[in-house]
């Protein structure tokens, strides 16, 4: 079995696009609770944006990390 080597060079740009794309379903949520009249379907949604909001801070705390990695050229 082939190992791959472990490439970095695009991790910035992927998790970038992951805090983008998590804000965006942030967005949409927010757009659904002002719709929906049902209480817990409106709880559900708050509830998953505030994991959304978690992972956001994760996301760039770990981009931090792996922008300072790319710039010690991963060393």
């Amino acid at each position: 079995m082939k190992i791959n080597p472990d490439d970095r060079r695009d991790n910035v740009d992927r998790i970038q696009s992951n805090i983008d794309n998590t804000i965006e379903n942030i967005h949409l949520a927010d757009e659904m609770i002002e719709k929906v009249s049902d209480p817990k379907e409106k709880k559900d949604l708050k509830e998953k944006n505030c994991r959304r909001e978690k992972a956001v801070e994760g996301f760039k705390a770990e981009i931090k990390d792996e922008a300072l990695a790319k710039k010690n050229n991963y060393k």
